[in-house]
């Protein structure tokens, strides 16, 4: 019932008890979450070089076993975003039907830029299309003008709509809860249309454990994609030794300057930082267009947009039933579960600067704008790799070969300025590395806190260590399977919640649109009445001048 609903809308802090010693924390989910995490930081570390295998097969039992699972939930997450896009629930707007947008459309659409770019696509750009050049997964005769489309096809699949629609069905949720129907900012309270106030019980607690892990290993994937990058630079720059020690240092050193941006304040410290992150990789992006081959990069990101679109149901469904390898486990379901695991983190943000936006608007914009930008920085990087690559040159897949963390500085080189650029690579991948530690953790700590947005800088700087340390152990335990593997066994079990998070949004914005009817109903009603009214009395006025006059 709409009424019965609307009643029992509780108030923020409605059920969550607070914890007020050192932290200002929700007990039930902070402590948990904090011994899940340490936990594995102990076993990892005394357990040594065996966890290796046992990342591996970890990894090997989970996308074999639920791959196809990956591939389904992902494609069904994109098909419901667009379709409360282009259905009557279009028209809700975040906030409610008065609510006008914080931001300008072209700052609105900067910052969704600035969530899509990070330390992925930096390590990836190149480095991936180079593998699916070497071994295109369908085809499979690589290193032809038709391997280099279908590298390119698949690297836009997984840094396409597929991953813009996870975001948008957590930040769409989040903001509608939130803004509309004034619940915590936390992954629970998007459940309340099924769970009701059993949000604030254990069923809620176990849903904000779930998003807390999820979060914080699939920042850790992030930052030790980004800490081996750092390395290979400093090492092609310097003469830096490239080894997991080196790499140990360097996430110690850089979770230190995290912490000072936390310590700052969003303000001061992760607000000024992003952007000048945009800043720098904007000119990033355009020293490669301008100084790299400008004109095969113009037609190279038509023609993959083009082959993207036309195979899209072809690229987003294939499950290399047919051939029985490893490649998809080893790329698209470790791609989807990284970003399953990354949706609470991308999405809180972009719920948060969303208010005023229609759910047309919001999805749209979450989808259409960052996948754009993104594809223009693939064909740019990735592109002008394959194109050495096709023209005889086999610098860039040596060193995919040898250390893919080398291959954007290998690609650097192959043009003018190759120090300084690359030395502003290395810049740019350490900043996105702080702006995404401090970032995760006040997002994991605003749910370990409640929804709270202003809890003690003291539990941020503690999230902000533990997530360098669950990146050191990662890398110590097995370096990239392990961080391959750790994306993947969090996102199973959230691309669970998401699954109902679907079902839940979907009736919290028919209970919406049906309280709007209802509204517009009694509005069009009194309208009705009131002109009825004025005619009467019109009528009544001039019968009455009317007998007066006689």
């Amino acid at each position: 019932m709409v009424g019965k609903d609307k009643q029992e809308n509780p108030t923020p802090t409605e059920g969550l008890k607070e914890t007020k010693k050192l932290f200002d924390i929700h007990g039930p989910v902070f402590w948990p979450a904090a011994v899940i995490i340490v936990l594995f930081i102990a076993v990892t570390l005394v357990v040594g070089e065996p966890m290796k295998q046992v990342f591996a097969d970890i990894q090997e039992g989970i996308s074999g076993f639920a791959g196809s699972f990956f591939v389904l939930l992902v494609n069904l997450f994109l098909f419901f975003t667009l379709y409360l896009a282009f259905s009557r629930f279009g028209k809700i707007r975040l906030g409610g039907k008065n609510a006008e947008p914080e931001f300008s459309t072209l700052a609105w659409f900067a910052m969704l830029f600035s969530a899509g770019m990070g330390i992925g696509i930096l390590f990836w750009s190149v480095a991936e299309p180079i593998y699916h050049f070497q071994s295109p997964p369908i085809s499979g005769v690589g290193e032809t003008r038709e391997a280099a489309i279908e590298a390119m096809g698949f690297t836009y699949l997984h840094w396409g709509l597929h991953a813009w629609g996870i975001y948008a069905l957590v930040g769409m949720a989040l903001a509608f809860f939130s803004y509309n129907r004034k619940l915590p900012l936390t992954i629970r309270s998007v459940f309340y249309p099924i769970l009701g106030k059993r949000i604030y019980g254990w069923p809620g607690n176990l849903i904000d454990v779930l998003a807390v892990v999820a979060t914080l290993f699939g920042l850790a994937t992030s930052l030790g994609l980004g800490v081996k990058q750092v390395n290979a630079g400093l090492n092609y720059l310097f003469g830096i030794t490239d080894s997991p020690l080196t790499q140990v240092i360097l996430i110690g050193i850089i979770t230190v300057m995290a912490t000072a941006s936390v310590v700052l304040g969003i303000d001061k410290g992760v607000r000024v930082l992003s952007e000048w992150n945009i800043r720098i990789a904007a000119v990033f992006l355009l020293f490669m267009i301008i100084l790299g081959p400008t004109l095969f990069i113009v037609d190279s990101f038509t023609q993959n947009t083009g082959y993207y679109l036309q195979n899209f149901f072809t690229l987003g469904f294939w499950t290399e039933s047919y051939q029985q390898s490893d490649w998809q486990n080893s790329w698209t379901v470790f791609y989807w579960a990284w970003w399953i695991s990354w949706s609470p983190f991308v999405g809180m943000f972009i719920g948060r600067i969303s208010r005023g936006r229609t759910v047309r608007e919001f999805v749209l914009g979450v989808l259409i704008v960052p996948t754009i930008l993104t594809f223009l920085w693939l064909s740019a990087f990735g592109g002008s790799a394959i194109l050495l690559e096709l023209t005889g040159s086999d610098v860039i897949s040596a060193a995919v070969t040898d250390n893919v963390a080398t291959a954007l500085f290998v690609l650097l080189e192959q043009y003018p300025f190759s120090f300084v650029t690359s030395l502003v690579g290395v810049l740019l991948v350490t900043s996105f590395f702080v702006t995404s530690s401090d970032s995760g953790s006040l997002v994991i700590d605003s749910i370990t806190s409640g929804g709270k947005l202003d809890a003690p800088v003291g539990q941020r700087v503690f999230w902000a260590f533990t997530e360098g340390g669950v990146a050191a152990v990662l890398l110590i335990g097995g370096g990239l399977g392990a961080l391959q593997t750790a994306a993947i066994t969090t996102g199973l079990p959230f691309a669970l919640v998401l699954l109902v998070m679907c079902y839940s949004l979907y009736r919290g914005l028919k209970t919406e649109l049906l309280q709007e009817e209802e509204l517009q109903k009694e509005k069009d009603k009194r309208g009705y009445e009131k002109t009825l009214s004025d005619l009467v009395t019109r009528h009544q006025k001039k019968k009455a001048e009317t007998n007066k006059q006689e």
